[in-house]
């Protein structure tokens, strides 16, 4: 789940003590044009819930009511990301000495957080990273003993920030605060701001809340955006499903979350490319019907894998739910099955039986003739 700017900055910065200008949120240009006059020069960006505002029109400069009216109305009118623009942040016009850049996020090699500065902000990361590498500072953090400013002064050692080196280094010690605290996938200010009076502001923020957190961080889930689906997904959710689709050709139906994403893992493996995440573990597998029409309603789906593997649920009472799905679709695309654990031989007897298909021994062979069958 994002959160749009001005949430991230109400409910995320502020409280853990991140100094961040002055700033209003506005549904109309004449909301705009009294925050100017209140507020003074001010920059006005559109609240949504994606990067590239400011390279898509999204982000300009108001120093009279007027301007800020004219702005807003030109913004409000905009979609970026596939985000139509509902309301613009008016926020005061800091005189800026310079720019930088901080994060946190997981560090997908090491398994822990990564807590990211650079003194190069104002740009992407990956820009800075492409052109800039020296100018990137990383820090995996140990869980167990957590991030502090002097871990943080210790990063920054020799950085040419001068005086305003220790309040830098404290926005880095609330950023992993927050991070750890907050559930977050990722929080990252760019540009981290110092100012010319020497004061070091948050300009803007970008936080996401790790979806599962969601009953944990209330608060947070009430005033995020949720990822925008596609029509298939917004099916599943509906149905109480967790369904994401994928570009691919090859999909899948497996029982659980792990199993699912290792069956991807293996399409890939073997060159294919998979079309959805859909698991039916649990007491999704009475659900058979609605998530098989939900796999075989992406239009780039060529081949199916479905794969069962038990332990404590069956899978022949798995393997009879799809079967009674694939009688009454009656779909016409190849499919492999892989059927292994408790219940194994009744789900192999009765998938050859009903559906005439033989499943395969190994989930490999099931994938690679799946993938083949897909090009």
């Amino acid at each position: 789940m994002n959160l749009e700017e001005h949430a991230a900055k109400h409910h995320v910065l502020v409280p853990a003590g991140v100094p961040t200008p002055e700033g209003r949120v506005c549904k109309t240009p004449e909301e705009a044009a009294a925050a100017v006059t209140a507020i003074g020069p001010s920059v006005i960006k559109a609240q949504v819930p994606t990067g590239k505002r400011g390279k898509s029109g999204g982000i300009k400069i108001a120093k009279t009511a007027d301007e800020a009216a004219s702005a807003a109305r030109d913004i409000l009118s905009m979609s970026i990301g596939g985000h139509r623009v509902s309301q613009v942040l008016v926020e005061q016009l800091c005189p800026i000495e310079r720019e930088l850049y901080a994060a946190v996020l997981i560090d997908v090699a090491s398994r822990a957080p990564l807590v990211l500065f650079s003194i190069e902000g104002g740009m992407d990361i990956e820009e800075v990273a492409e052109k800039h590498p020296d100018a990137i500072r990383k820090h995996i953090v140990d869980i167990h003993k957590g991030f502090s400013a002097a871990d943080a002064a210790a990063m920054l050692k020799g950085l040419p920030l001068g005086s305003a080196m220790g309040a830098v280094g404290e926005v880095l010690a609330k950023l992993y605060a927050i991070f750890q605290d907050k559930d977050a996938e990722l929080v990252e200010i760019n540009p981290l701001a110092v100012l010319k009076d020497g004061r070091v502001v948050a300009l803007d923020c970008k936080f996401v809340l790790d979806d599962s957190s969601a009953l944990r961080q209330p608060d947070l889930a009430k005033v995020a955006t949720p990822a925008k689906m596609t029509e298939l997904e917004q099916r599943g959710a509906d149905n109480g499903l967790k369904f994401i689709q994928l570009d691919g050709n090859v999909g899948v139906l497996a029982n659980g979350a792990g199993l699912t994403m290792t069956t991807m893992d293996v399409i890939d493996h073997f060159g294919g490319k998979p079309a959805n995440f859909l698991e039916i573990g649990g007491e999704a597998y009475t659900k058979s019907e609605i998530a098989l029409d939900l796999v075989l309603s992406n239009p780039g789906v060529k081949s199916l894998v479905i794969n069962f593997c038990g332990a404590f649920a069956r899978t022949d009472v798995m393997a009879e739910g799809v079967v009674k799905a694939w009688e009454t679709l009656k779909p016409k695309v190849p499919v492999f099955f892989s059927i292994h654990g408790t219940g194994e031989d009744e789900a192999v007897k009765l998938v050859r039986e009903r559906l005439g298909i033989e499943p395969y021994d190994f989930m490999e062979d099931a994938v690679k003739a799946a993938v083949e069958a897909a090009q």
